[in-house]
């Protein structure tokens, strides 16, 4: 079966295959347009993709150059000098190698910052658990500008995705801010993705498909590719095609559900290859760890009830974390879950 661990190896029915399709690009919204308009293409995009790249989006090239070096130099580092920040079973924070989607091992490398230090979780996704977990950051010593860059391009793509949660709610028909008090203790997360050259391609997944959990998601990556999203019309895996210094923006779960299924949080996932690593930052738009997430009231009558039951994003995050990091007999929570019968 190839040169790689059984554990890396997908089903045979999810395993990417080539393809040189020419396929219809994803949209691309220029942010520095008047407000009315871009709340018009936004949610055409969230719509009818789930998925949308930005330009002119305010986030310094200078900065993100510093963050994707800061991010190369440290996963060159030799392996024992990045298991000095290892993620362990009472922090998820640092360095990992071993995350799982849908039970199979991704091939990659990653670490994980959290935004709001410290930031606070349930202790458990037990729903009768009271009891919170305070978590901080793993920071390593190399290189030895590592915190000072995350922290500063933490703060920039901040700022983009408030703007991106606004213009989603008036794309909505509702106040800009409408969404804004969900974030007031945000978990986001910043994350460094490596993919190492794999020598089974066909074989392996630098991430399973999967949905993202939280809000949105604003994605930095490289210029070799390897992003791919199902197409909502006949479930084609479509690739994204990289454009210098744009982030990729993709709806989440909570978005969904807060948006009665208005907007769909696309399915997704990472392909590999055998010559070329790829690098890619994604931040994770989190709500506060005791935010109700069910769909907006406003958004919701008598032709068009709630699809989804309340739920409290944070344990719904801590159960689907815990799933990440080893394989598990049973598939992690999903809205799904929380579907109405009706």
């Amino acid at each position: 079966m190839g040169d790689i661990d059984r554990a890396f190896i997908v089903e045979p029915e999810h395993r990417p295959k080539s393809s040189t399709i020419e396929v219809e690009e994803i949209p691309v919204i220029d942010l520095s347009g008047e407000t009315k308009q871009l709340a018009s293409e936004i949610g055409n995009a969230c719509r009818n993709w789930g998925f949308f790249q930005v330009i002119n989006h305010g986030v310094p090239l200078e900065l993100r150059n510093r963050v994707e070096k800061v991010a190369k130099t440290f996963f060159n580092l030799p392996i024992e000098e990045k298991r000095k920040v290892k993620r362990d079973e009472v922090n998820f924070t640092g360095y990992h190698d071993k995350e799982h989607t849908k039970n199979v091992r991704d091939w990659k490398e990653v670490f994980d910052m959290l935004i709001q230090e410290p930031t606070i979780l349930p202790a458990s996704p037990d729903p009768d658990d009271e009891e919170i977990t305070t978590y901080t950051n793993k920071w390593p010593e190399y290189p030895p500008e590592f915190r000072e860059t995350c922290q500063e391009y933490s703060r920039e793509t901040e700022k983009l995705a408030f703007k991106l949660l606004e213009l989603i709610s008036l794309s909505l028909g509702l106040p800009a801010s409408r969404l804004s008090d969900y974030f007031k203790d945000q978990t986001s997360m910043l994350r460094f993705n490596y993919y190492p050259p794999c020598p089974s391609p066909e074989l392996a997944l630098g991430v399973g498909r999967h949905r993202d959990g939280g809000a949105l998601t604003v994605l930095a990556q490289d210029d070799v590719g390897g992003l791919q999203i199902k197409r909502q019309s006949d479930g084609e895996w479509i690739p994204v095609k990289p454009i210098p210094n744009a982030y990729i923006i993709n709806i989440a779960d909570s978005l969904q559900v807060w948006s009665n299924d208005l907007y769909v949080s696309a399915e997704h996932r990472v392909v590999v290859n055998s010559k070329r690593e790829r690098f890619s930052i994604p931040y994770f738009f989190f709500p506060s760890h005791y935010a109700a997430v069910k769909p907006l009231e406003e958004l919701v009558n008598d032709q068009n009830p709630a699809k989804y039951k309340e739920y409290n994003w944070g344990k719904y995050y801590v159960n689907r974390t815990g799933s990440n990091y080893k394989k598990l007999n049973a598939e992690n929570v999903q809205i799904d879950h929380f579907k109405t019968s009706g």
